[in-house]
């Protein structure tokens, strides 16, 4: 049986899905990995389904990876997980344990709500505008309890020093400074 994952109800109290802290790039990311969650039958929308939506739609997310060998291993891992083969969590909830499962921002599983927080709080930090698919991205692989940081050091990546990448190259990947993306 098919869960639907709603639509975030709490979008006027979270300020997380449709806001203007989301780049219009972000918010079709997000789009993407909600449709991806329904149609994998999963219950939320967690941080897997956000990294795969990312690496498709996000040339600056791709653009910190170590090139298409590390993007087409993630991929792989990430298909294999949608049809239902390889990491099993499916109808599962991604919880770290340390909050209650059921949250204010329905449609998210605990980690990918805090991530998509994180992801506007760095925007703010940045100062020049909405978050984008980078801050996301930073906000995934700060957790390391995270589907999609397992998803990461299966296919190989070295997690923090991608999130020291994210960090210090941050105006590299943000903003229309992303050379050559």
């Amino acid at each position: 049986m098919q869960f639907p994952i709603p639509r975030q109800q709490a979008d006027e109290q979270s300020g997380v899905d449709n806001d203007a802290r989301l780049s219009a790039e972000l918010a079709a990311v997000v789009a993407a990995a909600r449709r991806r969650a329904v149609r994998d039958g999963d219950r939320q929308i967690d941080t897997a389904h956000l990294l795969h939506s990312l690496l498709e739609y996000d040339p600056q997310v791709r653009a910190a990876f170590d090139g298409e060998p590390q993007i087409a291993r993630l991929l792989g891992y990430l298909v294999q997980r949608s049809i239902g083969y390889g990491l099993r969590w499916q109808s599962t909830v991604e919880d770290s344990g340390a909050i209650p499962v059921v949250t204010g921002d329905a449609g998210y599983s605990p980690l990918a709500a805090t991530a998509m927080s994180y992801a506007g709080e760095r925007a703010a930090r940045r100062g020049d505008g909405p978050a984008h698919g980078v801050d996301l991205l930073a906000g995934i692989v700060v957790d390391p309890r995270s589907r999609a940081v397992e998803v990461l050091e299966r296919a190989g990546v070295d997690v923090p020093e991608l999130f020291m990448r994210i960090e210090h190259g941050s105006q590299e990947y943000v903003g229309g400074a992303e050379a050559g993306c």
